[in-house]
C-alpha cells in the first residue's frame, strides 16, 4: 500500500516496488538520508550540474541545483543548503544567501520546461512533476549575477533556467532543446 504525501508521485509514495537499478539506488539513498545530490561531471558538450532528489519528498522543501562549477564543490554546497533547510531556514526563489559558499548566491525558481533536460532522474524518481526546483546563482569575480550588467558571460557556465528554454539566449544549454 502505498505511503507518504497525498500530492506526491514519488516511487516511494506510489509503492512502485520493480525499479531500475538507478531509481534504486536513488530510493536507498533517500530513505537512509532524505535526500541525494546527483552528480553530472563537465564533459566535452559542456559544464557539469548537480541537484537534489527527496528534498520535496522528505520535508516538502524545493529542490536544488547548481551549475558550472566543480561537481564536488556543488554538492558540498547543495548539501549545506539541504541541511540548512531541514533545520527550519526557508528556501525561498530570489533569496540571497551568504551562509552557504564563499561568495554570495541567489535562488532562482527553475522553469518547469527546463526539467527534462536537466532533471531526468528526479523525474524517474517523482514519476512527473511537478515538484519544485530553485537554481542556486552564482557570481562572477566582480560580483555580478548572470542577469545583471558584466554578468552576461556567466551564462556560458550556468544557465538561466529561471526563464523559458525560448527566451534563453543561445549556446551550449540549448543546443539540444
Amino acid at each position: 500500500m502505498p505511503t507518504g504525501h497525498p500530492s506526491c508521485h514519488c516511487v516511494l509514495c506510489q509503492g512502485i516496488d520493480e525499479l531500475d537499478p538507478r531509481v534504486q539506488s536513488t530510493v536507498d539513498v533517500i530513505e537512509q538520508h532524505g535526500w541525494q545530490v546527483t552528480m553530472i561531471p563537465a564533459d566535452d558538450h559542456g559544464p557539469g550540474w548537480a541537484y537534489t532528489i527527496g528534498l520535496w519528498h522528505s520535508h516538502r522543501l524545493p529542490e536544488v541545483a547548481m551549475f558550472g562549477l566543480d561537481v564536488r564543490l556543488m554538492q558540498t554546497v547543495l548539501n549545506d543548503l539541504a541541511q540548512q533547510a531541514v533545520a527550519g531556514q526557508r528556501l525561498e526563489a530570489g533569496q540571497e544567501r551568504h551562509d552557504v559558499a564563499s561568495v554570495p548566491v541567489v535562488l532562482k525558481a527553475v522553469d518547469y520546461r527546463w526539467y527534462k533536460a536537466f532533471f531526468g532522474t528526479a523525474i524517474s524518481y517523482y514519476r512527473k512533476p511537478p515538484f519544485p526546483v530553485l537554481q542556486v546563482v552564482w557570481p562572477g569575480r566582480d560580483g555580478a549575477f548572470p542577469w545583471q550588467p558584466g554578468g552576461e558571460g556567466l551564462v556560458r557556465h550556468q544557465p538561466r533556467l529561471d526563464l523559458q528554454p525560448g527566451g534563453h539566449p543561445a549556446g551550449v544549454w540549448t543546443q539540444d532543446l
